[in-house]
């Protein structure tokens, strides 16, 4: 990647070893899609999962361990412009926080909610109630790194400033900076640099997170053949009905709504780069929690249900196909931008 900026811009050709052809778009299509798909592995500890039970990634702040590892952020960022770029997308999606991020744009306690969802409600609890003689806290957070617990200060001699009613809203700031910024400062800049390298600033400034995630990451394609084959039955049976006209449904669908279909159900439009198989639950449990369809005895003029905890749809036993796809397209369309019932 020490090629200028302005040569990375140029069309795209790319020859696989060992393979014939003229690449048209296709194979710079795939050769990008599969760079992703390694570099983003959080395997290689440049990136993690934000939480277990989705697929988004963040900068994993223990990346140093590899001393190489800001010019390997520097690479990512200009993979991530030259995507943008020419037209491709990436293997793997990061949170919306980080994408924000990359606009330039402030973070706020809201953009907590989608990524540590426990700590968003515990923030949230202290600036809603009154904390007097109530929170024991300091101006201080714990982290686990590498198994050990480190402590760190909030601002400086924070460890000895307690947390009151009086400056709790500076306490909530400080915690959302810590939470986004800390021991990623550098990993951020140079990824950032990489992507601005690639794209000026200035043509991404009209655009919001979810528009760049778009750009970057597409709606992602799914298999439904993995989909089919990763998911359990409950009160019904590969030949029952409603099994039938679900897959009928998924078939008809295009990317997008599969898409909305997979986060009504699972809470995120991702899979996992195992596929179907490695779904996981949001409850905690260990292993995977396959995708499941569970036949109902309910009325037939109920919308269909979703359990995101245990990735679960509940249909009751529509009298025909057409009853099913409206009930279920109002369903997963009166999710308001992909959100959970």
């Amino acid at each position: 990647m020490k090629m200028r900026p302005k040569d990375l811009r140029k069309r795209l050709m790319v020859k696989f070893k060992g393979e014939e052809g003229l690449d048209y778009g296709g194979v710079a299509r795939e050769w990008l899609y599969l760079l992703s798909h390694e570099m983003l592995n959080p395997y290689y500890g440049l990136f993690q999962y934000s939480r277990e039970s989705d697929y988004t990634l963040q900068i994993n702040p223990d990346s140093g361990v590899n001393p190489e590892h800001l010019s390997y952020f520097h690479f990512v960022g200009r993979i991530i412009g030259m995507a943008i770029f020419h037209g491709h997308y990436i293997d793997g999606g990061f949170t919306l926080p980080l994408y924000k991020q990359l606009l330039g744009k402030p973070i706020s306690l809201d953009d907590m909610e989608s990524v540590d969802p426990d700590l968003h409600r515990s923030l949230i609890w202290i600036l809603e109630n009154d904390i007097t003689g109530i929170l024991d806290n300091s101006f201080c957070v714990e982290q686990d790194s590498f198994g050990a617990l480190q402590t760190h200060e909030l601002k400086p001699n924070g460890s000895d400033i307690p947390v009151t009613e009086d400056n709790k809203k500076e306490y909530v700031k400080l915690y959302v900076q810590w939470r986004f910024l800390h021991g990623i400062e550098a990993q951020f800049l140079s990824l950032q640099k990489g992507l601005q390298e690639i794209i000026p600033p200035h043509l991404l400034r009209p655009f919001d997170e979810k528009e760049l995630e778009l750009m970057v990451t597409g709606l992602g394609k799914i298999d439904i053949d993995d989909w089919k084959a990763h998911t359990r039955l409950k009160h019904c049976t590969p030949d029952s009905t409603v099994v039938k006209w679900f897959w009928r449904a998924v078939e008809s669908f295009d990317d997008e709504r599969r898409a909305r279909l997979l986060q009504f159900v699972t809470g995120s439009s991702r899979v996992p780069l195992q596929g179907f198989k490695a779904l996981q639950g949001s409850t905690g449990a260990a292993g995977p929690r396959l995708f499941t369809i569970h036949q109902i005895d309910a009325s037939t003029d109920n919308l269909p249900k979703a359990h995101t905890c245990f990735n679960r749809i509940d249909i009751p036993p529509y009298e025909n196909y057409e009853k099913l796809l409206e009930k279920l397209t109002c369903a997963v369309e009166e999710t308001c931008g992909f959100a959970v019932e």
